[in-house]
């Protein structure tokens, strides 16, 4: 719902509220003058819950309402029915009246309360129910002026020069003027300042693949406004991200801001399968890569964790695998199930066996928030990378704005995490959406050769991701 739309929408409730108070009043003062007029208005008998026939719903995470499992809808006008019943209960005077009178209202000031409530619901039924269930992955791009959230011309101390495509021979940069608007959803605007505030203390994690990398440059960049930013530390060391001798780069990087001691971190892991090679005094020697155990960095650093994202997809296949030296492993040795030889099924098999691992973790952890990113949209045509396959498209939304479907497009993941404590961060959908916004062919050195439809520009997608994120934390 829209901000001016959502205020509206608190205006009248409040108004009818205060309507609903004023009658209680009256009801509560009549009552107590004579007490067979709340007999008349219902039974205190029907208020008498045996403890074995209640449900316990979690309202806004935080309070525990006991409601009867039927029945409910019987004090509400016919129309409403079971579902729209449900809704309500999450509502103000539902975390009140849905209680079980337990001293502080005899049952027949209960009754009248809950016929308040009934006269209330009267009124705002309609506008209740309008405002609809939060999905953050449904909805759609709206133009906006105030975008990007940082220059694409600063952050250099954080952003790879190749995905600063401001700085390349690009010229249309319309794919920085969108944000994403989901539906029925309040998502305040990313502010650098309150979110390393509300992260203070805190340590937010990102393991996977380059798209991993992209969405932690991508928060990096926004935490810090792009702008350069001395007094933030490098704490790489601490978590044992430095560079190894002939490397290229580290495994990852860790950053922490001094003000609210909030650390950004990244692990290169693109698979979430332990990679240990066979022989580890041959630098040439072939990497068990298991299945069934997630990384031993984040064995070894999640309690360290306060929001933990990761993201797997495109690194698996079979090119990656031989140029690697990676061999499948299970239980320990070599793969022998036919199930897991083909890269889709491995994928699966190890989507499910990290996130099975990760939530048996969470109880012991309980200030961690752990995310699966679904994955990031390729968009080459006629080809791919190493075929002659393009991305030439410089026009937003030629595809169209908004997504309508219930279910992810990234049924690994959404179902990997189904039943489980880890949270569903969706950004499939919505970035296929988004092919304009790729590197495409453009790079800083006007060099010919291989588009780059995968990675995002930045500003760009990625930090819409953020925000999803942000939101959710």
């Amino acid at each position: 719902m829209k901000g001016g739309n959502y205020n509206r929408f608190r205006g009248r409730h409040l108004s009818v509220t205060l309507i609903t108070l004023i009658f209680t009043t009256i009801i509560l003062w009549v009552s107590e003058k004579n007490p067979s007029i709340t007999t008349l208005l219902t039974g205190q008998d029907q208020f008498t819950w045996p403890s074995s026939e209640y449900h316990t719903d979690t309202v806004n995470n935080s309070s525990v309402s006991m409601r009867p499992k039927g029945h409910i809808e019987e004090f509400f006008f016919e129309e409403i029915t079971a579902e729209e019943t449900e809704e309500l209960v999450h509502k103000d005077l539902a975390q009140v009246l849905l209680v079980k009178p337990s001293g502080l209202l005899d049952g027949m000031k209960y009754a009248s309360l809950l016929l308040a409530w009934r006269l209330s619901i009267g009124m705002n039924i309609t506008m209740i129910i309008s405002h609809g269930i939060c999905n953050y992955a449904k909805g759609q791009w709206v133009a906006d002026s105030r975008r990007p959230l940082y220059s694409g011309f600063g952050c250099k101390q954080w952003l790879s020069e190749m995905w600063a495509c401001r700085l390349t021979q690009r010229l249309d940069f319309s794919y920085e003027g969108y944000r994403w608007l989901p539906n029925n959803c309040e998502m305040p605007e990313f502010e650098r300042s309150a979110f390393l505030r509300r992260m203070q203390d805190k340590t937010i994690a990102f393991i996977g693949d380059s798209l991993g990398r992209q969405q932690f440059q991508s928060l990096m960049c926004m935490a810090t406004g792009g702008e350069m930013s001395p007094e933030v530390e490098d704490v790489g060391k601490e978590y044992g991200l430095v560079k190894a001798r002939g490397a290229k780069r580290p495994d990852g990087w860790a950053f922490r801001f001094p003000n609210t001691n909030t650390t950004i971190l990244y692990y290169w892991s693109s698979t979430l399968a332990d990679l240990v090679p066979i022989n580890s005094t041959d630098p040439r020697s072939n990497v068990a890569m298991h299945l069934d155990r997630p990384p031993a960095f984040m064995r070894k650093y999640l309690h360290r964790f306060d929001v933990l994202v990761l993201n797997t997809g495109h690194h698996w296949n079979r090119g990656k695998l031989t140029a690697n030296r990676w061999v499948m492993y299970v239980n320990g040795k070599p793969n022998d199930d036919s199930k897991l030889v083909s890269m889709g099924g491995a994928k699966n098999f190890t989507a499910y066996s990290i996130s099975k691992w990760l939530d048996s973790q969470l109880p012991y952890l309980p200030r961690l928030k752990a995310f699966f990113r679904t994955i990031s949209p390729r968009h080459f045509r006629n080809g791919d990378w190493n075929t002659g396959g393009s991305c030439d498209n410089t026009t937003p939304l030629t595809e169209g704005r908004e997504v309508l479907q219930d279910q992810s497009s990234d049924e690994v993941v959404e179902g990997a995490v189904k039943g489980t404590r880890i949270k569903l961060l969706d950004i499939t959908a919505i970035s296929d959406l988004r092919d304009e916004g790729h590197i495409s062919h453009y790079s800083v050195r006007a060099t010919g050769g291989i588009n780059d439809c995968l990675h995002w520009c930045l500003p760009g997608i990625p930090d819409t991701w953020n925000e999803l994120l942000a939101a959710q934390i």
